[in-house]
């Protein structure tokens, strides 16, 4: 009999220990998804963003409005740093700030732009991540991010914020550019023919 519950015992530690990693695995890969795609629309963007990696480039600022401070003599430049299947990060320096870093993301399935705000010590500012998620009114060249709600609540009166990204189909000229409520509020051009 001892023999018996000690065979039935060994069976079933084998049993568990066989299969309990493999049934784990098998979760974790439901819950895990590398890679989410994305409308195609969304992805030609995105690879078009990414083609400038690894480069810097200088702007210009076009127009600010009256509700902020202009950069017009200030120096900017981009840099398009990381790029990754599920993320596009570019540091842009205003002048000798360097807190701004504009992050495209694979996110729930979509396209999200944030804004990473950031002191000198790395860590975030009160006003950071910031953005929206891509709309279905774009191309390969050109997204609108409307303000998500985490924004509208962050930013005063940020719930009218649009953040348009576009590239033009030369590729001569990237534009970031900032309306709120359909009144232009920012616009950056910068020189994709001469990188730094």
């Amino acid at each position: 009999m001892k023999n018996t519950i000690l065979s039935l015992t060994t069976a079933l530690i084998f049993v568990f220990t066989a299969c309990g990693p493999r049934q784990q695995a098998s979760e974790d890969a439901v819950s895990y998804q590398p890679g989410q795609l994305i409308s195609e629309t969304h992805q030609a963007f995105f690879n078009n963003l990414a083609s400038l990696c690894g480069k810097s480039y200088t702007g210009e600022q076009i127009y600010r409005s009256h509700h902020a401070s202009g950069w017009a003599h200030l120096d900017m430049v981009m840099h398009v740093t990381v790029c990754e299947p599920d993320q596009i990060l570019i540091p842009f320096h205003v002048g000798e700030d360097q807190s701004r870093t504009w992050m495209f993301l694979v996110e729930d399935g979509q396209l999200r732009f944030r804004h990473d705000h950031r002191y000198p010590d790395g860590t975030p500012e009160d006003e950071t991540l910031y953005g929206g998620y891509a709309d279905q009114s774009g191309d390969a060249f050109v997204q609108h991010f409307p303000a998500d709600a985490y924004s509208a609540n962050l930013i005063e009166d940020g719930g009218g914020n649009i953040w348009t990204v576009r590239i033009d189909e030369d590729f001569t000229t990237f534009t970031y550019r900032l309306e709120r409520d359909g009144e232009k509020r920012l616009r950056v051009d910068f020189d994709l023919s001469n990188p730094l």
